[in-house]
């Protein structure tokens, strides 16, 4: 019985993992700042014989977290894979965005993650195993108009998960990055706001939007994107960068290869923001 702890379980891609996970027999343990959606999940675990670790909690609370990296091994003895999917997303032009709020992102996405990878590292180095994984996106690599804040908290992701790489994989312990480009979920569409009337960046956004939220009806569901992360979680050597759906796959081979003046082309013509 692997043991494997998640991040943003509630709901989304990370619930539909959580169950995948249980009906294989694998030990869930987790947690999220929703309180309903954590108590829907242990009802629905239990109901189908699991017996699950869950509280609520946000990711901000470090002695939260580490309280509950010490429940988790008290209870279990070890974690065997550690998989940060809290996150939430930010939207707007730069020039109008609230750098307040902002912060909140960042510190949800970058330090939530932080934080959650290192409680584990003691304990795997100590086992000379586990696998921490963490949930980019395609914005990680591929910087977004309008989504300038999110785009940098997942290029942080990006660069804190790849550089730990080099620290703990001499200690047995494995790194491995998602990278989904989009969801079929409704995480997009709760950020999405017009610019003020008058605003320079109104009507472009407005493009942006409708495109995205067509793109979004066309994406994997969260139970579709579940099996490609599952993948990533029992591989015996995860890839560092794994991209989970084709479309993610195509853009970052083309953002590798092409020049900018073509790649940012193809951007704006994809978004509709020309």
């Amino acid at each position: 019985m692997r043991v494997v702890v998640i991040t943003g379980l509630a709901q989304g891609m990370g619930r539909e993992v959580a169950l995948r996970l249980a009906a294989s027999g694998d030990a869930v343990a987790g947690f999220d700042v929703d309180a309903e959606g954590v108590e829907s999940l242990r009802a629905e675990l239990k109901a189908k014989g699991s017996d699950p670790l869950l509280v609520t909690l946000d990711v901000c609370d470090r002695p939260g977290i580490r309280a509950f990296r010490d429940e988790v091994l008290r209870k279990y003895g070890h974690a065997d894979t550690v998989l940060s999917n809290v996150g939430i997303g930010f939207f707007g032009p730069f020039e109008e965005v609230d750098l307040e709020k902002a912060s909140r992102c960042l510190e949800i996405n970058v330090m939530g993650t932080a934080a959650i990878l290192q409680a584990f590292v003691p304990s795997m180095r100590e086992r000379r195993a586990g696998k921490l994984v963490a949930v980019s996106s395609l914005v990680g690599q591929i910087p977004f108009p309008f989504e300038s804040i999110y785009s940098a908290t997942k290029f942080a992701v990006e660069g804190l998960v790849l550089s730990l790489r080099y620290e703990v994989e001499p200690y047995g312990i494995q790194v491995a990055l998602i990278q989904p480009a989009q969801v079929s979920t409704r995480f997009a569409a709760k950020i999405h706001t017009l610019p003020i009337e008058g605003s320079p960046y109104r009507e472009r956004v407005r493009r942006f939007i409708a495109r995205d939220e067509a793109l979004i009806k066309g994406a994997p569901d969260p139970g579709a994107a579940a099996e490609q992360i599952l993948r990533v979680l029992r591989a015996a050597k995860p890839k560092p960068q794994n991209p989970i759906d084709a479309k993610s796959r195509v853009f970052l081979a083309l953002n590798r290869v092409l020049p900018r003046r073509i790649r940012d082309e193809i951007l704006l013509r994809q978004m509709d923001i020309r």
